[in-house]
């Protein structure tokens, strides 16, 4: 079985911004995960 490397963080976190804009573009998102999305887009 082979052992799984760590991401690159300048990856996984480009990757997390892109999901999190499209969560505050979506007009069907909720407070609470706009709220998190918001704050994902802060801490990039």
């Amino acid at each position: 079985m082979a052992k799984r490397g760590k991401k690159n963080g300048k990856q996984s976190t480009s990757r997390t911004a892109k999901l999190a804009s499209k969560v505050l573009r979506d007009k069907r998102s909720g407070k609470k995960a706009k709220s998190l999305a918001g704050s994902v887009l802060a801490q990039s």
